[in-house]
């Protein structure tokens, strides 16, 4: 019996022909490719600036630094999110401040973040959970100017709401590109930003502090000199054979969310008239990327009926998974600030409820058809 993943990246013959370019040219780390992908990428979601890294969580950690987060700040971020989020704002030396999320949209609640700022709040990571986005706008008109909006768009590259990108009206943005995204480049992410300043430090940051990149030196007047390196750095640079890569990836992005979109109409008219099961929300006004499907059991015992309908459907060759983590109930933050499960009671929920379903661009309509009837047979 075939088995269904949870998601497969969907890959063909243009990116095995584009990485025989940096192949056969040896140059292999960052270079013109990535630079193609980051051009690509910024136009694509309507910013100023765009910076290849070596994964999301560098990009988190990098335009937080670049951005001068340090010890003594403090940066809220919400309780159900991949734990690279908090980890991001523990590599500046800075502190995060839990938030609890809206039920509905597994998104970062709005009132409970006015009530976590302080006098030493200087960022608020909101998370674009799933693919579907955060309104940054609304959080701006409401935290003001003096609190940095930062995207952690992990999972929604291409889309949108109300008429806003992802990571366009954020400070600066992290996306992904792990196999289980929309696109991918094996590992790898990218920082975006309008904000020149910030993108200039980030740049430098990126390559050990350097002052000017590697392609520069190398193809500028004296590449046997060493650069300046007036900063404190990280290797967080992405290979061109990864940029090559995304270059093609990036061309399909769209038709990629078309399909995940058709997909997700599809389980929600098949699914939606079961009493147990609350599926996910979608954007009024906006395109959702559709990183995962994720619903939610309700009702009695709701998180004892997850686990059987997970257990049930690996048994039968399906894939499923938790939509992510409530942080807080990690052991090394619980431990660390002394958390209880229900400090953050609809994290605690989603962590306990949630169950993503296979969806992605090798998904077949048999496929789903499976996935559906091995759902609906806990319908009692």
């Amino acid at each position: 019996m075939k088995r269904i993943q949870i998601a497969v990246p969907s890959l063909g013959i243009e990116e095995i022909k584009a990485v025989q370019g940096p192949l056969e040219s040896g140059w292999l780390t960052q270079g013109p490719n990535v630079k193609e992908f980051e051009k690509s990428f910024a136009k694509k979601h309507n910013t100023k600036h765009a910076l290849a890294t070596s994964s999301c969580t560098t990009a988190l950690h990098l335009m937080l630094a670049a951005a001068g987060i340090g010890p003594g700040d403090e940066v809220i971020v919400p309780s159900f999110t991949w734990v690279s989020t908090a980890n991001s704002v523990l590599y500046c030396g800075a502190t995060p401040i839990f938030v609890d999320i809206n039920l509905d949209t597994f998104n970062i609640s709005l009132p409970e973040t006015l009530k976590k700022v302080t006098s030493r709040t200087k960022a608020v990571i909101v998370v674009d959970l799933f693919g579907l986005c955060v309104d940054i706008r609304t959080f701006r008109e409401t935290l003001g100017s003096e609190i940095l909006i930062f995207e952690d768009a992990a999972c929604a590259a291409g889309a949108s709401i109300n008429g806003d990108m992802a990571g366009s009206s954020s400070d600066a943005a992290a996306f992904s590109f792990h196999p289980r995204k929309s696109i991918t480049t094996g590992e790898g992410g990218m920082l975006t930003t309008r904000n020149s300043s910030l993108a200039n430090i980030a740049e430098k940051m990126r390559n050990h502090g350097a002052e000017i990149s590697e392609e520069e030196r190398h193809n500028g007047p004296a590449p046997y000199l060493l650069p300046e390196f007036n900063l404190l750095g990280f290797n967080y640079r992405m290979t061109d054979l990864q940029g090559a890569i995304g270059v093609e990836q990036l061309k399909k992005l769209d038709l990629f969310i078309s399909e995940r979109n058709a997909q997700a109409s599809y389980y929600q008219e098949q699914l939606s008239d079961l009493g147990f099961l609350s599926l996910p929300s979608k954007p009024l006004n906006g395109t959702h990327a559709w990183q995962a499907y994720v619903t939610r059991i309700i009702g009695p015992n709701a998180s004892q009926l997850r686990n059987q309908i997970m257990e049930g459907m690996e048994a039968n060759g399906i894939a499923t998974r938790p939509g992510t983590h409530a942080i807080h109930l990690l052991g090394f933050y619980a431990n660390k600030y002394g958390f209880k499960p229900k400090d953050f009671p609809n994290s605690y929920i989603a962590n306990e409820t949630s169950m993503a379903i296979p969806l992605h661009n090798q998904l077949t309509r048999d496929d789903q058809d499976r996935v559906i009837s091995s759902i609906r047979k806990f319908n009692i």
